[in-house]
């Protein structure tokens, strides 16, 4: 009996500390983030030298993501149930295989997947749909517009060109396709110093606080309940639509 009272006691103990080191970080918010962007930092610069997301695999296919991120989106397919996926940028073809397997677990949903210069070898799958030409190329718009169907669910992963202009032609374009209460996800908005390399020149981010100033206030709004986990290499990337 004594035992159970001392470890339920070093366990009030314990959380008093946890719920006092919140408190304190909830009065200093910068000296929190500061942690977090170094850890965000090291995270992402590891892969210069081979480490962390550039030393990931999904069934043995490489999957350039963070980890945190794939997790919300396994939430998001969850929570939308789409019945079209449309991803620009495919390089290995380990996210599109990844987003497939959750459409398994849910016994729907395909993936579209455009890239410029696929790599080899690319994993099969019953609801994959390769697609090789620029994400902004008429021929390719217009296929994908003749897969969608009347009243199925469109969600959009943004993942090609990271340059501000070509992203922002993205957002212009690929927003018609997602239907209401779906995502646009815009990924990497965390290069050019939010917080990681700074040297990149404007991109993403830049591209997602455009296109909030225009067009997309009235049909979008950034969900940062999908940044729940500290470190996402999406900042005000996941913009649901809400119109």
């Amino acid at each position: 009996m004594s035992k159970l009272i001392s470890a339920y006691a070093k366990r009030i103990q314990y959380k008093a500390k946890v719920y006092s080191r919140f408190t304190l970080d909830s009065l200093f918010p910068k000296q929190q983030q500061k942690i977090i962007d170094a850890f965000h930092k090291l995270f992402y610069d590891s892969n210069i030298i081979g480490k962390t997301w550039n030393d990931s695999y999904f069934l043995g296919t490489g999957i350039q993501k963070c980890p945190l991120d794939l997790f919300i989106y396994q939430e998001i397919l969850f929570d939308v149930k789409p019945d079209i996926i449309i991803e620009t940028g495919t390089k290995f073809g380990g996210s599109a295989h990844y987003l497939a397997v959750l459409c398994d677990a849910l016994k729907k949903g395909e993936i579209i997947t455009v890239d410029i210069t696929p790599e080899k070898n690319m994993p099969k799958h019953k609801r994959i749909k390769y697609l090789v030409g620029s994400s902004i190329d008429s021929e390719i718009l217009k296929t994908i517009k003749g897969r969608i169907k009347k009243g199925n669910k469109v969600l959009v992963i943004l993942d090609s060109d990271h340059s501000k202009d070509h992203v922002l032609k993205e957002l212009k374009i690929y927003n018609k396709f997602v239907t209401k209460g779906s995502y646009m996800i815009v990924e990497d908005s965390n290069v050019n110093g939010h917080p990681v390399n700074k040297e990149h020149g404007p991109g993403p981010m830049e591209a997602i606080e455009a296109f909030m100033k225009e067009e997309g206030k009235k049909q979008f709004v950034i969900d940062k309940s999908r940044e729940k986990f500290y470190v996402t290499f999406n900042p005000n990337g996941y913009l649901k639509k809400t119109a």
